[in-house]
Order: C-alpha cells, then sequence, then structure tokens
C-alpha cells in the first residue's frame, strides 16, 4: 500500500500532486527507464497513440522518469507527449516507493531483451540511443491509481515486456 502522504508530495512539471489528480480521475502512472532505452521509446509511442482513448475513459496519464524538467520536454515533444503531465526523480524515491528495483543481469540483458530489442529495431524502426538520461539498471512499471489507492499494476520481470495499458485499466472498471 502507497502511503498518501507521500503522493500528495510528489508534483508533476505542471505542479500538480499524484494525490489530488488520482481523486479527479484515475491516474495511469508509467515508469520509464531511461530516454535511450528502445523499450521506454516503444512505450512513449503507445501512450502517444492510446492517449486521446484513455482521455476518453477519463484516465490522466503521467509518466515518470529520471530527466530534469526540460531534458524530458524534449523527449516527450519527440512522441508528441507534449501535454502529459510527468515527474522527474532523479534519485528513483517515486520508483522505490512503488516498489520498482533495479534490474537483474536476466532482466536486463537476458535472451528475451535481445530478440525484442531486434524486433522493435526492426519493426518500428527504434534503435537504442548511446545517449542515456536515467538508470540504465531501472526496472519500468505501471499502475493505475484512484483515489490515492493503487487498483492494478504492472512490474515488469523483464525490461522487455510490454504492458497492456487498456486490458489494466478494464480490470478495474473504470
Amino acid at each position: 500500500m502507497i502511503n498518501k502522504q507521500i503522493l500528495q508530495l510528489v508534483r508533476t512539471n505542471k505542479g500538480n500532486n499524484l494525490l489530488d489528480l488520482s481523486y479527479q480521475s484515475p491516474v495511469l502512472l508509467v515508469f520509464l527507464r531511461h530516454f535511450g532505452c528502445v523499450y521506454c521509446k516503444e512505450s512513449m509511442m503507445d501512450i502517444a497513440r492510446k492517449k486521446i482513448n484513455f482521455e476518453k475513459d477519463g484516465v490522466h496519464v503521467v509518466m515518470v522518469h529520471m530527466a530534469d524538467y526540460n531534458v524530458a520536454e524534449e523527449y516527450m515533444n519527440a512522441f508528441s507527449l507534449h501535454d502529459i503531465e510527468h515527474i522527474s526523480d532523479v534519485e528513483c524515491k517515486v520508483y522505490a516507493t512503488f516498489g520498482l528495483v533495479k534490474g537483474s543481469f536476466s532482466q536486463l540483458f537476458g535472451l528475451k531483451t535481445w530478440i525484442r530489442g531486434f524486433e522493435i529495431a526492426v519493426t518500428k524502426q527504434m534503435i537504442p540511443s548511446n545517449k542515456r538520461v536515467g538508470d540504465g539498471f531501472q526496472m519500468p512499471g505501471v499502475f493505475l491509481l484512484k483515489d490515492g489507492v493503487v487498483q492494478a499494476s504492472f512490474i515488469h520481470n523483464s525490461v522487455a515486456d510490454k504492458p497492456d495499458y487498456e486490458g489494466l485499466i478494464k480490470s478495474c472498471s473504470i
């Protein structure tokens, strides 16, 4: 269970805190690894394509990253996510609050990671970047918050895992 006082302290680039946002509407909280990560690029692309549907469903998307806000804005804009609220968590305190840890060797560099990374590079024309803004060892995750409570979550077993954002939302009958 996440402490509501902590949610009240965590602020987005627009000055909103997670607790208040979660009382206004469900919040899809998407934790990224680093902006050079091909899986994070895929996540941002997926969110950009689906954000209109999320908004129709009344779901507010907030992304969490480990860059400063200005650097994050550049990456967000590149994926047409200029209007998405985001949280800078350089010290990974919010990641830890949600139970997201550093990955093991197999979670980060296992066969599944290589195969899916190659698949993304070929089919989506995305390649990893040497410009890592964030911690390449940090595991990602996705959480659905409502009224200050985690309603559903997807915690990656491998960085190559692909969240089913719509399924996560629908599982809560929002």
